[in-house]
């Protein structure tokens, strides 16, 4: 194992198992061994490593020793749903939902298990793409989540992948189209149980309006959240998300 990018005595454990849901093996590395639990997404295309190569987890390494936080960093599937061109938009919308399945059924409850409490609530985190992934995670099931830190994300698929495509698998797992119609339990434990931040800068490559887009629908739907909007020096890229997740975890955890 390569401990370059983290303190060789911060706990660091690779598990995995083959999903029942996806059909394939899924792997995912565990930071720290007692704190609040926070599942990590990686951006685009990548895997459930890429957090640490970029020293995202080595920016919250001091509240993993510190025992506040356990960070469990996941593959994406995107390179096999969203990102994969050949396929027709409901069979990547379907494979996004069964990857939400997968989160939902498998992965939560191993956390759960990994912690000792089948009553957790985790926390979500993730950049860009990792960003639109954690934010669905939380919207969809507030009842398995508490926390949303969402960094320079969309949240939209439609623009860029939907191609005027809908279905029940495309609408439930695009938060700008679910959210205005939500309510009941969801609703009320978003309103009351969960804490929401879009944190985003305004500089290159970064997409202010999608965040404030969606905290419009936040603010309409009567759910609390902190909408950050950083400076116009500050671009879409890894230097500022390694300030960004170490900045708000460190207020809610």
């Amino acid at each position: 194992m390569n401990f370059e990018y983290l303190d060789p005595s911060t706990p660091r454990r690779i598990l995995g198992w083959r999903s029942p849901v996806l059909d394939t093996d899924m792997p995912i590395v565990c930071y720290g061994d007692r704190g609040h639990p926070l599942l990590l997404f990686p951006t685009a295309a990548a895997d459930f490593l890429e957090n640490e190569r970029f020293f995202l987890v080595k920016s919250v390494e001091p509240m993993i020793r510190a025992g506040r936080i356990r960070l469990y960093s996941i593959d994406s599937i995107n390179k096999y749903a969203w990102m994969d061109d050949s396929l027709p938009v409901p069979e990547q919308a379907r494979r996004q939902a069964l990857y939400q399945q997968y989160i939902e059924d498998e992965v939560v409850p191993f956390v759960r298990k990994d912690g000792g409490d089948a009553t957790l609530r985790l926390g979500a985190t993730g950049a860009s793409f990792g960003a639109f992934h954690a934010a669905n995670t939380v919207f969809r099931r507030p009842d398995l989540f508490d926390s949303l830190i969402a960094m320079s994300g969309f949240y939209d698929l439609a623009p860029d992948y939907l191609h005027g495509h809908s279905d029940d698998n495309c609408y439930y797992n695009n938060p700008v189209w679910y959210l205005p119609g939500l309510w009941g339990d969801y609703l009320e434990a978003l309103r009351h149980r969960t804490k929401i931040i879009i944190v985003t800068g305004q500089g290159a490559y970064e997409a202010p309006h999608e965040s404030r887009r969606l905290s419009e629908i936040l603010h309409r739907k009567g759910i609390p959240h902190v909408l950050d909007l950083w400076g116009h020096d500050v671009n879409h890229d890894w230097p500022w998300w390694r300030e960004m997740l170490p900045y708000h975890a460190d207020r809610l955890y």
